[in-house]
């Protein structure tokens, strides 16, 4: 209880300027229509009416809340209006590209850890492709593969693997020359090879720096599938879930998709944080 007082002071504090700040935002509408009521707004109907708006400028809590119950536990999975279902379109793309951003982050620090000539040649370029902002580049991406007739799923995971292989890369690469000298030398003097110093010695070294990595690139993969939806003209997705609630200034549809986008992205480090610990206490390498 005593660890959970901190955070739930923080947490009480949150809603109260989140509350506050409604009724600041959202008084202005009120205001206008008693005024064209000829009316005059007492302070108790002004806040029951700013909490209380269709289309606020920012919902209250309350709303948002009301609104992920309403689209998560009211409507069935299957619906065009879950969330669930908009969230499991984004996942999928989002583990898809994942995995392959993965595979490349791994195959990539592999052969930059051992060829020099990738280390000079290839490093530098992965560096300079984080530099271009993923809204100039997605629709790129979008509009090309859907003039060969590719669209759907494979746009986004790929956007979502652009994101997410340099997180692994750069993690990959620290970890397998973490082991120092004296422990290189020490497998030359039993005879080692290069695959067998890498399988016994570099590859278990980096497992912490794996993991740390992936939880930063699993995070970026969803942001990635996010803004691929946004300029593809999705109607599936969370992307395409935002993107709608600013066409028809539905705000607490895009906060309640905002709050399912962030308890995905913690659900999914999560589980690559439970996945590490197992790794990790298996290898002895962690209580």
């Amino acid at each position: 209880m005593r660890n959970l007082l901190p955070v739930l002071t923080v947490l009480a504090v949150l809603l109260l300027v989140w509350y506050g700040a409604a009724i600041r935002m959202n008084s202005q509408w009120t205001h206008d229509q008693a005024a064209r009521a000829g009316e005059e707004v007492s302070f108790g109907a002004l806040v029951a009416d700013t909490l209380s708006q269709e289309r606020p400028k920012l919902p209250a809590p309350h709303q948002v809340a009301a609104e992920i119950w309403k689209t998560t536990a009211e409507l069935r999975p299957t619906s065009r209006r879950s969330l669930v279902y908009h969230g499991w379109v984004t996942l999928s793309a989002t583990l898809v590209g994942f995995g392959i951003g993965t595979l490349a982050g791994i195959a990539l620090a592999v052969g930059i850890v051992h060829n020099r000539a990738m280390d000079l040649g290839v490093m530098p370029w992965a560096i300079a492709s984080q530099t271009i902002p993923i809204l100039a580049i997605a629709p790129m991406i979008i509009v090309v593969l859907n003039s060969m007739g590719i669209s759907g799923l494979i746009p986004k995971s790929i956007i979502a693997a652009y994101l997410s292989f340099f997180p692994v890369a750069v993690g990959m690469v620290k970890g397998l020359r973490a082991p120092d000298q004296m422990q290189l030398d020490l497998m030359k003097t039993y005879n080692a090879g290069g695959a067998e110093t890498f399988r016994k010695l570099r590859l278990p070294s980096s497992m912490p720096y794996l993991f740390a990595s992936l939880k930063v690139a699993i995070a970026a993969a969803l942001v990635g599938t996010i803004v691929a939806e946004l300029p593809s003209g999705a109607t599936r997705g969370l992307g395409a879930r935002l993107l709608s609630g600013s066409y028809y200034g539905q705000t607490v549809q895009i906060w309640s998709a905002l709050f399912a986008a962030a308890a995905l992205a913690a659900a999914l480090v999560g589980i690559v944080g439970a996945l590490e610990r197992g790794v990790l206490k298996r290898m002895g390498m962690a209580r």
